[in-house]
């Protein structure tokens, strides 16, 4: 079970850490992904990481903006978000998965979202 946090409203520019806590079992053998939904269009990947870290991907948007990590020992995954714009605004998903793949399909266990809203 997933559980995402650390959405609100925040200008553009601004910095956001989303957080997922994993429960029920050891997620460390899952890759961990993080997927958002704007209002109208369909789920798109944005990051993800492997089972122990230093392998990382992220959508092109994201790329020098975000950054992915993850404690093993906490069962937790993050999401730091850097010069957020207003296109980033929608609800992020955490995600575990068998295999680092940017389809949404291939991931096994979803956190419940967490919404952010970029506005001036």
């Amino acid at each position: 079970q997933l559980q995402a946090s650390g959405g609100g409203s925040v200008q553009p520019g601004d910095s956001l850490r989303l957080s997922c806590a994993a429960s029920g079992e050891s997620f460390s053998n899952y890759v961990l992904a993080w997927f958002r939904q704007a209002p109208g269009r369909e789920r798109e990947f944005v990051a993800d990481m492997g089972w122990f870290g230093g392998r990382t991907d992220y959508a092109d948007f994201g790329e020098g903006r975000f950054i992915i990590s993850r404690d093993n020992d906490k069962n937790m995954v993050y999401l730091q978000m850097n010069d957020l714009k207003a296109e980033d605004t929608a609800i992020y998903y955490c995600a575990a998965g068998f295999m680092p793949l940017r389809d949404s399909t291939k991931y096994v266990f979803w956190g419940q979202g967490t919404l952010v809203t970029v506005s001036s």
